[in-house]
């Protein structure tokens, strides 16, 4: 029996998130099921991040444990031609038996992508989130310096969080324009249930004055979430890495 990791991008328009479900379409379960194709035996697999529905990945870590005779690294060509166009398999390695794709890893870095025009974008409609209104870039990212260190992050999860604890270490935070695109990074040791996606609408709020920087230390002391802006939609979520 042998681990093997695979590092996995996939387009979350068309799923209802990482995690296998009953009555849904998951990316965790058409990847068992091509890797069942291949082996002709049962599978499960264990991701680093339960990306939520129609939120994307560029660089999502899982392993799976195999008797297969297939090589470690041959995994990635031959998943690539049973997935979906919308899931490919970057790489396939071996991986020691000891290695847990949530447990080892030290980083993740969330990027989220607001269309910052008039008018909504035929091409980017299923990646970014579509703001027409005018937004302060200054203010929105001097409120995202705030969140930089170790804090409670209780008001920035949303109903149904399983989390034992909501403190978390956020280690960059950063609001920036290209072209027609604002841009929301974000690293930390590990995120809340929408975490990421109601710092987002929060930011969108400050941007458009409706709220202030103040808003950001007043939850964080507070640990309300009647004290920040609207979830963000999923649609321009992207999980863009995960450090080991």
């Amino acid at each position: 029996m042998k681990k093997i990791c695979l590092k996995i991008t996939y387009d979350g328009t068309n799923y209802s998130g990482w995690q296998r479900q009953e009555n849904a379409v998951s990316v965790q379960q058409i990847i068992e099921n091509s890797i069942e194709k291949l082996t002709k035996s049962k599978t499960s697999i264990v991701g680093a991040s339960r990306t939520d529905a129609g939120v994307h990945a560029f660089d999502q870590t899982a392993c799976f444990e195999t008797s297969s005779n297939i090589p470690a690294d041959k995994f990635a060509l031959a998943l690539n031609t049973i997935l979906p166009d919308d899931i490919r398999i970057k790489t396939s390695y071996e991986v020691p038996n000891d290695f847990h794709p949530i447990k080892s890893s030290k980083f993740k870095t969330y990027q989220y992508k607001i269309f910052n025009e008039q008018y909504s974008s035929a091409i980017y409609r299923n990646i970014s989130y579509h703001v027409p209104y005018k937004l302060n870039i200054n203010a929105m990212n001097d409120a995202a310096q705030i969140l930089i260190g170790i804090h409670d992050f209780k008001a920035f999860q949303a109903a149904g969080s399983s989390a034992k604890t909501s403190i978390r270490t956020i280690y960059s935070s950063k609001v920036e324009c290209k072209d027609c695109f604002i841009i929301y990074s974000v690293k930390g040791d590990g995120f809340l249930y929408n975490m990421v996606r109601i710092i987002v609408g929060t930011l969108v709020e400050i941007g458009k004055g409706k709220l202030k920087t103040e808003n950001i230390e007043k939850a964080l002391k507070s640990g309300n979430r009647i004290d920040l802006g609207p979830t963000a939609p999923a649609k321009g979520l992207i999980l863009l890495k995960i450090d080991y």
